[in-house]
């Protein structure tokens, strides 16, 4: 009976778990993405405070950050160009490592 159950929902939700999955997985770029915009400000002063780089120079990597997040993240969603995405999406991590001083 419960096996019965399990495939009746894994029957109605096929079409939608495929999409939730990507959607999870590129949940925290998104949300990362949506800060940037919201938090620009900060950002880009914590950037130039940390780096010293001047103020053009952090607002670039804050650029860099939120559309290297939210336009790979819903081409993934869209399944377009998923292996550059992922690549994208990992060079914003390794540039967001460095950036932020999370490694050194």
């Amino acid at each position: 009976k419960l096996e019965d159950q399990s495939d009746v929902v894994l029957r109605k939700t096929k079409d939608y778990l495929p999409f939730l999955s990507r959607l999870c997985l590129v949940a925290t770029f998104l949300e990362d993405g949506v800060r940037m915009w919201y938090q620009w400000k900060e950002q880009s002063n914590y950037i130039n405070h940390h780096w010293n780089c001047g103020s053009f120079i952090a607002h670039l990597f804050v650029i860099y950050n939120l559309f290297g997040q939210i336009i790979p993240s819903g081409l993934v969603l869209a399944r377009r160009y998923v292996k550059i995405c992922v690549g994208l999406l990992f060079g914003v991590v390794l540039t967001q490592t460095i950036g932020y001083g999370i490694l050194f």
